[in-house]
């Protein structure tokens, strides 16, 4: 390989982004539309087994708006790894073109291959997605008001040390190299996002979080940024972290309360919002709402489990975590009463009666039993 050739190439596709991220797009105002359109995609392991049921619920609550024709549901097939592999595209294109027929998207988790799998070394759907529907803010909600805990994390979903995870060289047995890319676009964007957010929803204050002291080029760029975005909210407060002490203090029950709104790279993002999942109840219960101007998708935040469908347990899995992220899509879209009732019903199932419980296995309930105990909630409320 010319290495030097292949990071130019690089470079020329990054400075061709920042060209198009500096073409202004507006943001899509669902209000207007004579129809949403929601594609719900399986993916890969359990996938398919929780969004069948978080698609059960999003039917069920908008079952008036589907009968007038204001929304239409489509199941959209092959984001699996198999047919990936077979195509060697991250998404296939058949796949990319129905995705973009839809407005928004309903995403079970989909498995990316590791070194020694018996796949291609195909790039992750998820960034793949991300960045052909220019999905460029990850937010992930994390409340434990017992604790009280209520973080928003602002995951910048386009660059970073993801974007270009397929695209690293190994020079020799002995020396490897991933790439990174941090713009002056991509910052500006999520951090205003994350202040716009703070601002309509009577936050005070907005946490950077990076590792700025040591990664000084990408990582110092990224928080030059957001000071600047910054002084366009004179009544919010910016601090900055470094990711390390970062992760000590959300465990830390003196200073964890302090934390409202977080903006960071999407590798630190990954990690942060995991360990915040764990306040909440674990992965299994976090939802995350991937959102661009054009597009939105909505996932669970954790894996496709392929153990539990080699043992038959698939339909035991959790889906509270695609169900959160379909209540924070029903919110999106313009349907916020819905969106809240469907949070609140599943911190009732999940949290509060708990008259189910999901044990990933024959001991508790299935997820459909669950996906029918959260709708029969939802008439209660």
């Amino acid at each position: 390989m010319d290495y030097l050739k292949h990071f130019e190439t690089i470079v020329k596709e990054q400075l061709e982004r920042v060209e198009e991220m500096k073409k202004h797009k507006n943001s899509i105002d669902y209000a207007k539309l004579d129809k949403i359109i929601i594609g719900t995609v399986g993916g890969d392991g359990i996938g398919p087994a929780i969004t069948e049921q978080a698609s059960r619920i999003i039917e069920y609550l908008l079952k008036d708006e589907i009968k007038k024709g204001k929304v239409e549901i489509r199941v959209i097939e092959d984001l699996t790894i198999e047919k990936r592999a077979e195509v060697n595209q991250a998404i296939p294109d058949s796949v990319l073109t129905e995705i973009k027929k839809c407005h928004v998207i309903l995403k079970g988790p989909t498995t990316t291959p590791r070194e020694g799998d018996p796949w291609p070394n195909i790039e992750s759907a998820n960034v793949a997605m991300r960045k052909e529907l220019d999905l460029f803010a990850n937010v992930r909600p994390v409340k434990v008001p017992e604790e009280g805990i209520d973080w928003t994390f602002f995951r910048e979903n386009t660059e970073g040390a993801y974007v270009l995870g397929s695209r690293g060289v190994n020079i020799s047995d002995d020396i490897a190299f991933d790439f990174k890319v941090i713009t002056t676009q991509g910052v500006e964007r999520i951090a205003r996002a994350a202040f716009e957010f703070a601002k309509k929803n009577g936050k005070t204050k907005v946490t950077c979080v990076t590792k700025a002291n040591v990664v000084k080029t990408t990582d110092g760029k990224f928080l030059d940024v957001c000071k600047e975005v910054a002084k366009d909210y004179e009544d919010i407060e910016l601090d900055d972290w470094y990711i390390d002490i970062m992760t000590a203090k959300l465990v830390d029950k003196k200073r964890r309360t302090d934390f409202q709104v977080m903006v960071l790279p999407n590798l630190y993002g990954d990690i942060l919002t995991d360990e915040a999942a764990e306040f909440q109840g674990g992965v299994g219960t976090a939802g995350s709402a991937n959102i661009g101007n054009e597009y939105a998708m909505f996932e669970a935040i954790h894996g496709s489990a392929p153990r539990m469908v080699k043992e038959g347990r698939d339909i035991y899995a959790d889906p509270s975590s695609i169900i959160r992220a379909g209540a924070m899509l029903l919110g999106h879209i313009g349907y916020i009463q819905e969106g809240d009732k469907l949070l609140k019903a599943l911190d009732i199932c999940g949290q509060t009666e708990k008259k189910l419980t999901i044990t990933g296995r024959d001991t508790g309930a299935t997820s459909a039993a669950f996906a029918d105990y959260i709708m029969e909630t939802t008439e209660k409320l």
